[in-house]
């Protein structure tokens, strides 16, 4: 095994490759994105059963629309504690086929593709000051893949947040054991 940088690693056997990467290495913002989580939680229970002793319509219609947003969020940031906490993606080559999965604690559905109509295999450029890019980089949410390969049309990324050092390894690798296979 063959392990890359902070988060990821490499494995080459035979006709195998296995690549996984870790979704974070920094515990301690894990530790504060769950006290987040934990005292959104608490707020939007304390507002949901205040609701209920409130006589005015408008502000019992205001309540309605602030914990929509409320549940919105709460729904996102659970979403990105689960995968900074448990999650990991997996990618595979084997038997003709490259395997993906983002997996959260062992499930995730895995989506498979010929290499016969994979092309275009790539390092994923951020833009300087481009706020899509600067955000998706950013800890608190899921997402910022920096590599990606095409499948019938169809771009497939993978390697979320991964530096750059890391990234072009990975991307390395994979086209060094793609080449290696018999055609």
């Amino acid at each position: 095994m063959q392990v890359i940088g902070e988060r990821s690693s490499i494995l080459k056997k035979d006709k195998l490759f296995s690549l996984v990467i870790l979704p974070v290495a920094n515990k301690r913002k894990v530790n504060l994105m769950f006290v987040w989580l934990f005292l959104w939680t608490i707020g939007g229970f304390i507002i949901f059963v205040n609701y209920f002793k409130l006589t005015n319509q408008s502000a019992r219609l205001f309540v309605i629309i602030w914990l929509a947003f409320w549940a919105y969020f709460e729904f996102k940031i659970a979403r990105v504690f689960l995968w900074k906490r448990f999650g990991k993606e997996k990618l595979w080559v084997k038997d003709g086929a490259l395997f993906y999965q983002r997996e959260i604690s062992g499930r995730g559905k895995i989506r498979q593709y010929d290499l016969n109509l994979i092309s275009d295999l790539r390092f994923v450029e951020l833009e300087k000051g481009n706020f899509a890019d600067v955000f998706n980089q950013t800890f608190w949410v899921k997402g910022g893949e920096r590599l990606e390969f095409s499948h019938q049309s169809k771009k497939i990324r993978f390697g979320m947040q991964l530096p750059d050092d890391e990234a072009k390894t990975i991307l390395k690798e994979i086209r060094q054991f793609l080449k290696s296979l018999p055609a």
